[in-house]
């Protein structure tokens, strides 16, 4: 008989904000080939153990504090919430487990457990609504690798992007709808921001991606591994919904690494210019980031907001994440119901 259980992932952070923990958590994050896969090895080791961590890992430790709780880190903290209430909410239908894609607790961790408890039947539920092999793909090869080595048997069903699910829409309006009700001039959308590169190694067809004019509002079955593509049909279906017109929104990436073309605009370059455009109410939404962490927290309500206030803004409001509301708690105990009675 099948015993099923869910599995939810996301991220992680460091264990404190502590230098040597900012480190250690930074080289299992940036040592990802994934996340950073240029250049080849060992040269890629060298680039991130002998030049970025020694540079970011002070200034990380730092931004960290900024945001730190007394409960931890904000990340690991409201997604252990979403745990727990997605675990009330279906009760005895199946257990809800956690674990970090780096840092603890870690998917090997969480799966000897899993394991242990005697589940045979397991719903991966990566917490990325966009597709990129830097967040849900690093995910999904890092479960199944470390089940083939635990459990051969496990059967894993893997939830895909949830970018344009109407349910998900519709909890991102939900929770957006009392500050899109305040006085503002413009919406904007700040996506996690990715090499452009990227776009075009997830393109299994090598024949569409920047190729194809428009090519991200072309129809393409490039689209399923298309960053952009998928936060553009977020933004669209998000838009829709809402009633906002064109000229009330607008769409950037933030988190960049120098090095390379990154996707644009640059959130931190429109937060300085969109004031001297006539831009003085402003709120943003990362509906990137199911959950709040330092970069929505850090980069964007902190950094973000000092930065559009200097440059001439008025009024700056960070819409908060879907975090453990109950409209998100109810979207994604109707997907694992979904699977439980397929």
């Amino acid at each position: 008989m099948a015993q099923r259980a869910v599995l939810l992932v996301n991220l992680g952070s460091p264990d404190s904000t502590a230098v040597s923990d900012v480190r250690r958590y930074l080289r299992e994050f940036l040592g990802d080939a994934r996340v950073i896969d240029r250049p080849a090895q060992p040269f890629r080791w060298l680039l991130v153990n002998g030049i970025i961590i020694p540079s970011r890992a002070s200034k990380s430790a730092h931004a960290y504090e900024q945001v730190w709780t007394e409960e931890g880190s904000p990340l690991v903290t409201i997604s252990r919430s979403v745990q727990q209430k997605l675990t009330a909410t279906l009760g005895a239908e199946a257990p809800v487990f956690l674990a970090m894609r780096y840092g603890t607790p870690s998917i090997a961790e969480v799966l000897a457990l899993i394991v242990a408890a005697g589940i045979n039947d397991l719903l991966l539920f990566p917490q990325y609504p966009h597709y990129a092999m830097s967040s849900w793909e690093t995910v999904v090869v890092k479960v199944r690798e470390e089940a083939a080595r635990l459990a051969p048997g496990l059967k894993i069903t893997t939830v895909q992007p949830f970018f344009a699910d109407a349910d998900y829409i519709a909890a991102l309006h939900t929770s957006a709808a009392p500050y899109l009700a305040q006085p503002h001039d413009l919406v904007l959308f700040s996506y996690h921001g990715l090499p452009e590169r990227h776009m075009r190694v997830a393109d299994s067809s090598h024949a569409h991606c920047t190729l194809v004019p428009d090519c991200c509002t072309t129809c393409s079955p490039a689209h399923a591994t298309c960053y952009k593509a998928q936060v553009l049909a977020t933004t669209r279906a998000f838009t829709a919904r809402a009633g906002l017109a064109p000229e009330r929104f607008k769409l950037s990436f933030q988190s960049r690494l120098v090095g390379e073309p990154w996707l644009t605009p640059y959130t931190d370059h429109l937060l300085e210019q969109l004031p001297k455009a006539g831009v003085k109410r402003l709120l943003v939404m990362t509906p990137a980031f199911v959950a709040d962490c330092l970069e929505t927290l850090e980069e964007i309500a902190q950094e973000g907001k000092e930065s559009f206030l200097k440059a001439g803004g008025e009024s700056f409001q960070h819409i908060p994440c879907l975090n453990d509301q109950p409209a998100y708690i109810s979207f994604l105990a109707a997907r694992v119901r979904a699977w439980l009675t397929r």
